[in-house]
């Protein structure tokens, strides 16, 4: 019998973890080289894409792996829309004019929670039941963005890049009605995929401090570990004056971290307002 080889020590991942969170890693030196892991740390969001067609059986072999993924109850509700038809990509691509890459890039994916199927299969087998109440909506968007991941961990680990396209929720029925989407199916992302044409960078993530809780939720350092977090991403790039996202209402400020630019874009620009009627008028009544 034959057993995998032990994994080769290597240091702390210090680099990849300085790059992700702006603070030093706190790990052990004998940790195993997983060098999957490190790309896991440096991925980055690809927006401009080289003139180079990704081959079809790569990208069928990235869905394969991407519908591998874990799935609620393995009632597999998510599905896929491969957008090849130029005037069906020029129509999605028209709908938020200031993203280009939508229109541009080698291949586009609207990745979809499906709530229709179980339904339909409950029919096939006489076992009619209702898959429209907040439990089956919650399902499915959840199986498609477990998909949705799982497809950009394998194209990145192939050397590919991408970028989801979650606004398009905000045009739902325009999507529904491009893509010919029944009753109970629903876009949760779009997807750019291609060969990157530049490197990008790797966006600074908030710390485990934050993000991480041992045995009961605790935020009451969150205001010391949100400014700490500000001033680590600002030293790596801070947005011009001009660039203060809704001056005309929030005014300009001295310091301009990542939270007063999240607190603005949420309390500015708040997003998916017409997607719940949207859901209701296909099926979904979220009971």
């Amino acid at each position: 019998m034959r057993t995998a080889a032990p994994p080769n020590v290597s240091a702390d991942y210090t680099a990849e973890w300085q790059a992700r969170f702006g603070e030093d890693a706190d790990l052990p030196g004998d940790l195993p080289d997983i060098p999957w892991l490190r790309q896991v740390l440096l991925r980055r969001t690809h927006r401009r894409y080289a003139p180079r067609p990704v081959p079809k059986a790569l990208l069928r072999l990235f869905l394969a792996a991407a519908f591998s993924a874990s799935s609620k109850s393995d009632f597999q509700q998510a599905s896929v829309i491969r957008v090849e038809d130029r005037a069906y990509r020029d129509r999605l691509a028209a709908l938020v004019p200031d993203m280009p890459w939508i229109g541009n890039a080698p291949v586009f994916l609207v990745f979809c929670g499906d709530a229709r199927r179980l339904e339909r299969i409950g029919e096939l087998r006489g076992h009619q039941q209702e898959n429209g109440r907040l439990e089956g909506f919650f399902n499915a968007a959840i199986d498609a963005a477990l998909v949705m991941q799982t497809f950009i961990l394998a194209a990145e680990t192939a050397g590919l890049g991408c970028c989801p396209i979650s606004v398009i929720r905000n045009h739902a029925d325009a999507v529904a009605e491009i893509l010919q989407l029944p009753d109970k199916v629903f876009p949760v992302a779009g997807l750019c995929l291609g060969y990157p044409a530049a490197e990008g960078f790797v966006s600074m993530r908030l710390p485990l401090a934050v993000t991480l809780h041992t045995d009961r939720y605790d935020d009451s350092a969150l205001a010391e570990n949100i400014e700490n977090y500000d001033h680590r991403r600002a030293a790596r790039y801070t947005p011009p004056r001009e660039q203060q996202r809704a001056a005309e209402t929030f005014g300009y400020t001295d310091f301009y971290g990542w939270s007063e630019d999240k607190a603005r874009q949420a309390a500015a620009q708040p997003e998916g307002q017409t997607f719940p009627s949207h859901l209701r008028a296909r099926g979904f009544t979220f009971d």
